[in-house]
């Protein structure tokens, strides 16, 4: 095994899948392959087997039910293909193994308050500041679930006071300035919107967001033109043409 985490460390995948298979081809029905299967499926992901990944992580848990990590890797997967459901599964049991798995928290979090499960989203992100005061990605979520579940007022003070703490942070101006799009708060909106761009020139998403703004603005030439910049920088050409339209 050591001779495939050397080889890991060297990004040579082949060969450490290799060492890994060759140990655990060794010693078959050793509990301890479930490492090895994890292994191997951070290396499948990374290859791009996502389908594999999954199974070799699958099999991993079958050894070992209560290995945290394993569940993480195996729900973080699911959450990035899309499969949501799944991933709240795997999240929720490894907080049942470690209630206090920031990772876990603030993702289950995320998953519920898109599920307009708001009262579990809350105890999730409160459970996870209590745990990380400063985690500013659980005070980023507490603002955006507070302005879905109708606290206007709390989530528009939650976000001023992180732009006053992190005031380089563009992300922060682009979720203030969507909230103010929201409330027709369209010029102060725009201001936010201008200096999240210019904090962060390359984010295809804040000139989708810009444009959003600029066509309820009804500024549709300047939508185009920040349409047109989001689909130079990776931002999907047909969602923007329906955008224009």
């Amino acid at each position: 095994m050591s001779q495939g985490i050397e080889a890991l460390k060297l990004d040579s995948l082949s060969v450490a899948e290799q060492c890994f298979r060759e140990a655990m081809h060794a010693d078959p029905s050793s509990r301890a392959n479930y490492l090895l299967f994890r292994y191997i499926g951070q290396i499948e992901e990374r290859q791009g087997k996502t389908d594999e990944a999954l199974q070799s992580y699958t099999l991993g848990l079958n050894l070992m039910p209560t290995c945290a990590d394993l569940m993480l890797d195996r729900a973080a997967l699911y959450y990035r293909l899309g499969q949501e459901e799944k991933a709240l599964m795997g999240y929720t049991d490894a907080l049942e193994i470690d209630p206090t798995n920031t990772e876990a928290l603030l993702v289950r979090a995320h998953l519920l308050r898109l599920k307009r499960d708001y009262k579990r989203a809350r105890t999730d992100y409160e459970n996870l500041l209590r745990l990380d005061p400063q985690n500013e990605e659980a005070m980023v979520g507490m603002v955006l679930l507070n302005d879905a579940d109708n606290l206007p007022k709390e989530a528009m003070d939650e976000i001023n006071a992180l732009v006053q703490l992190y005031p380089t942070h563009a992300l922060l101006y682009a979720i203030r300035g969507g909230m103010e799009q929201r409330r027709k708060q369209y010029e102060v909106a725009l201001h936010d919107l201008n200096r999240a761009i210019e904090l962060d020139p390359l984010n295809a998403d804040f000139y989708v967001s810009r444009a959003t703004l600029y066509l309820d603005m009804r500024r549709k030439k300047l939508a185009r033109a920040d349409a047109q910049k989001a689909v130079a920088l990776g931002a999907d050409a047909r969602e923007m043409a329906a955008l224009l339209r």
